[in-house]
C-alpha cells in the first residue's frame, strides 16, 4: 500500500505564499503522474497541477503563472509552490499518485486558508 503524506498547509494572507509537500512511501518513478487537487467547501474536487514521470507539467487555468509543481526524485517528494495566493484558493489540498496501471492513491489532505 502506498502512503502519501502532505504537509505545508496553513493560514496566509492574500498575496502570500505557501509550499506544499507530498512525501511518498515508495519511489515516485513508479507513478505515471503525481499531482495536486483541491476541494473547497460545497464544491467538487478539482485538479490543480500534475507532473509526469518525465517531468511534463499541467496546470488548471486558475493557477497558471502563480503555482509551480515540482518533484525531487531522491526524496520521493512532490511540491506545490503557491504564490500570489487569493481567497478563492482556500481549500483542502490533496496529493494524488496515478500508477501506470491506472490505480490511484490519495493523501489525507492539508488545509490552505487564504484571508483577504
Amino acid at each position: 500500500q502506498v502512503q502519501l503524506v502532505e504537509s505545508g498547509g496553513g493560514l496566509v494572507q492574500a498575496g502570500g505564499s505557501l509550499r506544499l509537500s507530498c512525501a511518498a512511501s515508495r519511489n515516485i518513478f513508479s507513478f505515471n503522474t503525481m499531482g495536486w487537487y483541491r476541494q473547497a467547501p460545497g464544491k467538487q474536487r478539482e485538479l490543480v497541477a500534475t507532473i509526469s514521470s518525465g517531468g511534463s507539467t499541467n496546470y488548471a487555468d486558475s493557477v497558471k503563472g502563480r503555482f509551480t509543481i515540482s518533484r525531487d526524485n531522491a526524496k520521493n517528494t512532490v511540491y506545490l509552490q503557491m504564490n500570489s495566493l487569493k481567497p478563492e484558493d482556500t481549500a483542502v489540498y490533496y496529493c494524488n499518485a496515478d500508477t501506470f496501471l491506472a490505480v490511484q492513491y490519495w493523501g489525507q489532505g492539508t488545509q490552505v486558508t487564504v484571508s483577504s
